[in-house]
């Protein structure tokens, strides 16, 4: 049934045929229809401005960029009266080519101009200094909004007269269409900038708000890091002044010396696929009495794991990254080599400390603020707060290149990149730098500790309780009260084997997930090709078959004797949809001649040590890149004290010493927990054996096996 308060098709075409001159039906009169403009209301420029620009800070740094295309030598950011919202005025000036005539009424004066995005996709660069120019937007110029109602430009480009522009925002509000509110623009012989100056100055009165002494320092920190300051360009610099309140910026430190006072130190170039570090350690002077000084250690490395094929094309987009980090050590037994006013230095790193970025020299807003903690680090160093780094102990900066990092896109609001598939893979390359340098950071940090230490590490707890126990003998009370000792002893060992059974195959947890949705996966995808019903049943034999083994890492069992080949064969079992899905070869030692042997031991807990440090192989082993990756497990007598299941691959090795590696939260892995190697250490000990990382000889290996090797040694019975 047709709803009888809906116009007839014939109606609808009366009303269409009327606005081309054909007589309108009388009865739907009331219809219009047209093709009109958008009408953008007045107030629409100042919604723009608050939205668009953050905060004060922000403004400035953006008038400050305008400078930098605008191929400037350099910027200065007055302010005056800054404490007074009424008499308070902010002057920006810089020495670039300015604008005429032409480019005032055509560019600046039309918000959201592609002038410079036209720009950069044209390859144009500066003329003077061969610049890529940073704005792309066309909205910088509500920038200026953001700090005043009142607004005067005065500006010259070479061979022209000065062009004045007078802003008074505050007649947008008086008005109902943006058409409706002319702005005041005019040309003047040359009065600001005279005789062949040429260059730009902006100056805003009417402040939105009175600033603070924090405020101004704020400003000054931001304004004067707008350059790098490990690569810093050298015909480009920004500063700021203030009049009358100078003692306002009193006792600011320097960046430039800060940043030679680091004891670790470390530059990073990323290209293509591949991590080039050198790193320096620098320890302060005074200090070479007890930790040697100066050691330099290079390291080239792989992101196979990171940009494979798939990611290439992302990769491309982002370009060559060059990483300068400096971190430091706020011990005190540091701090007293390196600053007198250590209260100062602490506070001058809560609030430049981080990592920024910058882009053919310039920053990019505002990674490396204290309020944006874009990579995380204060997250990772609470659940590792030894061996991680937060941004109040380093100063980094990233360096990306204008035309090759075109993926990287900025946000409207100027508040940092768009968070697209680049920016992603931008951060992961940065994590995984990062990780590497911080591990090369904790082995010297961890000499500066040993070379001050008042005693040796000791093992909690079993450590206070030999202490006891030869106290006890010492005044003859071993009888009265070594029983309830032993019992303290055997309670505590108890637990320590219950909570490591429960860590293990927690560790493991992933691996097992992503077996069994392997094997499900390729069920599903066998079902969807119509494979054979014997394929298929084969399939889900295997899948069960999976299931079982990998109920060893949770079901109860007390300490059995077990063959070192079922343990390896159980091992490679559960982990093969992992290796196969990487084209890993693995190899059982026992199936090709290694002897065999039996151990007393709890299956689970040995199966989930195996299996993490296959995790750990694989890991590096794609991570490296190699077509031809391989895994060994197999079995020796070489090492005294015992048989030990040997498990080795081909890929990068260990880059740092035995000792370090046991240690919890050591990791080079980013995200990884660092806790693996220690829990299979703790499980062998709990098994009266040892974690060995025998040394590249020290046990007959198959061909080619010249990466990591580790070792479960149990103890001879």
């Amino acid at each position: 049934m047709v709803d009888s308060r809906l116009p007839d098709v014939d109606s609808i075409v009366s009303v269409c045929a009327n606005h081309t001159g054909v007589t309108q039906d009388p009865e739907v009169a009331s219809l219009n229809a047209a093709s009109l403009p958008f009408r953008p209301r007045a107030r629409m420029l100042l919604l723009l401005g608050d939205q668009l620009i953050r905060d004060a800070g922000i403004a400035v740094f953006e008038l400050v960029k305008n400078a930098y295309d605008a191929d400037a030598n350099a910027v200065d950011v007055h302010l005056f009266d800054i404490d007074d919202q009424h008499q308070g005025r902010i002057v920006v000036s810089d020495d670039g080519v300015g604008m005429n005539w032409h480019i005032v009424t055509e560019v600046w004066l039309e918000p959201g101009t592609d002038y410079r995005e036209s720009q950069k996709k044209s390859g144009t660069k500066t003329p003077k200094h061969n610049r890529t120019p940073m704005g792309e937007k066309g909205i910088g110029r509500f920038a200026a909004h953001k700090l005043g109602s009142l607004i005067s430009l005065v500006t010259r480009q070479a061979d022209s007269p000065e062009v004045v522009v007078e802003i008074d925002w505050e007649d947008f509000f008086g008005k109902k269409y943006l058409s409706d509110t002319p702005v005041s623009v005019f040309e003047r012989v040359p009065e600001t900038f005279s005789g062949d100056s040429t260059g730009t100055r902006i100056e805003i009165s009417r402040l939105n708000q009175s600033w603070t002494r924090g405020l101004v320092r704020d400003l000054y920190r931001s304004v004067t890091s707008i350059s790098s300051p490990f690569r810093r360009p050298s015909d480009f610099i920004a500063s700021l002044s203030i009049a009358p309140q100078t003692y306002w910026l009193a006792g600011l430190l320097d960046l430039q010396l800060v940043k030679e006072m680091a004891p670790f130190r470390a530059t990073c170039l990323i290209e293509d696929t591949s991590l080039t570090i050198d790193y320096t350690f620098e320890p302060p002077v005074g200090m070479e009495d007890r930790v040697v000084r100066r050691e330099v250690r290079d390291k080239c490395m792989s992101f196979g794991s990171i940009v494979n094929q798939d990611n290439l094309r992302i990769r491309q987009n982002i370009g060559d990254l060059y990483f300068d980090l400096r971190i430091f050590d706020l011990d005190p037994r540091v701090l007293q080599f390196l600053a007198s006013d250590k209260k100062g230095f602490r506070a001058f790193l809560r609030q430049n400390g981080g990592i920024r970025v910058y882009r053919d020299g310039v920053r990019v807003f505002d990674y490396g603020e204290p309020r944006n903690d874009w990579l995380g680090l204060g997250t990772a160093r609470v659940n590792a707060p030894t061996k991680r780094v937060s941004n109040n102990i380093l100063l980094g900066a990233v360096e990306l290149d204008g035309v090759s990092s075109e993926g990287l896109i900025e946000k409207t609001n100027r508040e940092g990149f768009v968070e697209n598939d680049e920016f992603r893979m931008f951060r992961e390359l940065i994590e995984f730098a990062l990780l590497q340098i911080v591990a090369e950071r904790n082995l010297d940090k961890d000499r500066i500790r040993k070379a001050y230490a008042s005693q040796q590490l000791k093992e909690p707890v079993l450590h206070e309780v030999e202490e006891f126990r030869s106290e006890l003998n010492k005044r003859g009370l071993e009888n009265e009260l070594g029983d309830y000792l032993n019992r303290i002893e055997r309670q505590f060992l108890d637990v320590r084997d219950q909570l490591l059974t429960a860590a293990g195959p927690g560790l493991t947890m992933s691996v097992v997930i992503h077996e069994v949705e392997k094997g499900i996966s390729g069920l599903v995808e066998a079902i969807r090709r119509n494979a054979p019903t014997k394929h298929l049943s084969a399939l889900a034999d295997h899948l069960a078959e999976l299931v079982e083994g990998l109920t060893y890492l949770t079901r109860k069992s007390g300490r059995r004797q077990q063959h070192a080949s079922i343990l390896i064969t159980q091992a490679f079992f559960n982990s093969g949809f992992r290796l196969r899905a990487h084209t890993i070869d693995a190899l059982n030692g026992t199936d090709m001649g290694d002897e065999d042997f039996s151990v007393q031991c709890t299956r689970r807990m040995i199966i989930a040590s195996l299996m993490n440090l296959i995790d750990n192989s694989v890991y590096w082993l794609v991570n490296k890149g190699h077509p031809d990756k391989r895994i060994y497990i197999g079995t020796t007598r070489a090492l005294m004290g015992g048989p030990a299941l040997v498990i080795a691959d081909n890929g990068p090795g260990f880059s740092d010493p035995p000792a370090y590696l046991r240690q919890p939260f050591i990791t080079r892995r980013p995200e990884g927990m660092g806790l693996g190697l220690h829990i299979v250490d703790e499980v062998m000990k709990a098994h009266g054996g040892r974690l060995v990382f025998p040394e590249r000889g020290d046990i007959a290996l198959p061909a080619s096996f010249n990466g990591a090797v580790v070792a479960l040694q149990f103890e001879e019975r």
